[in-house]
């Protein structure tokens, strides 16, 4: 096969013929490893974002006023609009300890939680997705994965710079081509997934949708515990300086957790052995 570099060279994203999904597909290029320049910022703006990040795993709760303080308390001179706007880059989701009333935007359809007391017992049952803050030396990229509930695998992943509804769509309409169609989809409230071009290849696929309540920990706790996994196991041991060799990087931890890594809540099993036995039952 062609290496990997000169398939890229290939693309063209000006082609109004065929688009850059459908030549990735040709050349067997994952979609993301074209967007791998990690988006730009100041010196001092990417030290607090990577300890927001890292922050986030200890204080979820904790909302623009309270985490203005506390990096006022480490030295740094940071205002309340300043903190609004990392936060927000490093998709930061408050998590509220008391149910806090929302004024929902009319414009995007929200959908019931369907996770609630259901017994998840079967592969493709349920998927679940989010988007993550991927810190890097020089800039930031994110990323996104669709596991499967049951097994725990990660079905699906990509890497972007921008967190746009298309790209969302995307993998997951790739990740139906692979491994099929689950019967209920998971996501947050994130205007990615209420979007009508998100929302709508999981009505056309007869998936029924689901969305976590506002600010609540529990409903999303399983992507959760990826993102502690990636970042702590891989991303904030290594400092990559390009999206080429994140990809690279992602591409082999995500290889180790489906296959070797062994899950506690597994019985002492990898992702794939119990995804797999879908093919026995």
């Amino acid at each position: 096969m062609t290496p990997l570099q000169e398939r890229r060279e290939k693309i063209d994203k000006e082609d109004k013929v065929l688009n850059v999904s459908k030549q990735c597909e040709l050349l067997s290029i994952h979609r993301s490893g074209l967007y791998y320049s990690p988006v730009a910022e100041k010196e001092e703006n990417l030290q607090i974002m990577e300890l927001l990040d890292k922050q986030y795993f200890d204080t979820p709760f904790y909302g623009v006023l309270r985490l203005t303080a506390h990096f006022q308390k480490l030295g740094f001179q940071i205002n309340v609009k300043r903190m609004r706007r990392l936060m927000k880059i490093v998709n930061w989701k408050t998590i509220f300890r008391e149910p806090k009333t929302t004024i929902i935007n009319k414009l995007h359809k929200k959908y019931p939680y369907l996770l609630k007391d259901l017994k998840i017992e079967k592969t493709n049952q349920v998927w679940a997705t989010d988007i993550t803050y991927i810190p890097m030396r020089k800039g930031f990229m994110y990323l996104i994965a669709i596991i499967d509930l049951h097994s725990r695998k990660v079905l699906n992943w990509s890497l972007s710079n921008t967190m746009g509804a298309d790209w969302c769509a995307e993998v997951l309409q790739e990740t139906i081509k692979i491994h099929g169609c689950p019967e209920i989809f998971n996501t947050d409230q994130g205007s990615q997934f209420t979007s009508d071009v998100f929302i709508n290849i999981l009505k056309s696929n007869e998936i029924k949708i689901s969305m976590d309540g506002k600010g609540r920990a529990l409903d999303n706790i399983f992507i959760e515990r990826l993102w502690k996994s990636v970042k702590y196991e891989h991303v904030y041991l290594y400092v990559y300086e390009d999206g080429i060799s994140l990809y690279k990087g992602l591409e082999n931890y995500f290889e180790f957790y489906n296959e070797r890594r062994l899950h506690q809540s597994l019985n002492y099993k990898t992702p794939n052995e119990i995804y797999e036995q879908k093919s026995v039952a």
